[in-house]
């Protein structure tokens, strides 16, 4: 009984402490981020991740290692770096998403429904639309496909960009080409650059593997 009171004493504690520890472990990476600047890099970015807002300029391999070495990533963190708008901190969001997205897949699809509306550039687009969700393609392959569905008919293009770009985590089955190519039809005269690019993407994916 004792044993069993004190590890739910525990947890409460933690519960009330959880948004500290969230807080610290932000400041920490934040930390890291700003050791790591490197105006090169940021000038990179800015040239060819024009529309993301602030940049810090870290290098990807950096955002890596930092998703790999965080002990306990949980969704909070992912939510609470994706709310910062800073162009790394999302980056890094998606990667950590993609860690731990199978503890709860549903919470993942959540997720990546309300991140989906504040996209604002193609890196972390495509980086959540992939890596993000990788590990939960096959058990939500229904519900993905139907996000893709509503996504791709978006006044947002950023969103239509993101329901294309799902997508391509099916690109080796073949019987799913079918069902890709429908909801690709329906975007095929889309104006708008970035999602012309999605479709280009998508096209030869299909292509490189074995599309008739």
């Amino acid at each position: 009984m004792r044993a069993d009171f004190a590890q739910i004493w525990a947890k409460s504690v933690f519960a009330q402490l959880h948004p500290m520890y969230l807080l610290m472990e932000i400041l920490e990476i934040r930390k890291i981020f700003k050791r790591e600047i490197k105006e090169k890099v940021k000038e990179n970015y800015q040239k060819f991740v024009p529309s993301s807002q602030r940049i810090y300029g870290v290098k990807v391999p950096t955002l890596n290692d930092i998703a790999k070495r965080i002990k306990e990533p949980d969704f909070d963190l992912v939510e609470k770096l994706w709310k910062s708008g800073v162009f790394e901190e999302r980056l890094l969001a998606t990667k950590i998403l993609g860690r731990i997205c199978k503890k709860d897949a549903e919470k993942t699809l959540k997720l990546i429904k309300k991140f989906s509306k504040d996209i604002s550039d193609w890196a972390v687009c495509d980086t959540l639309a992939t890596q993000g969700i990788r590990k939960i393609t096959k058990i939500k392959q229904k519900e993905i496909f139907e996000l893709s569905k509503k996504l791709v008919l978006s006044k947002n293009f950023w969103q239509r960009r993101f329901g294309l770009v799902l997508l391509i985590n099916f690109k080796k089955d073949k019987n799913l080409k079918k069902n890709i190519k429908k909801i690709l039809k329906k975007v095929e005269q889309d104006k708008e650059y970035y999602v012309k690019k999605a479709i280009v993407w998508l096209k030869k994916e299909l292509e490189k593997y074995g599309d008739n």
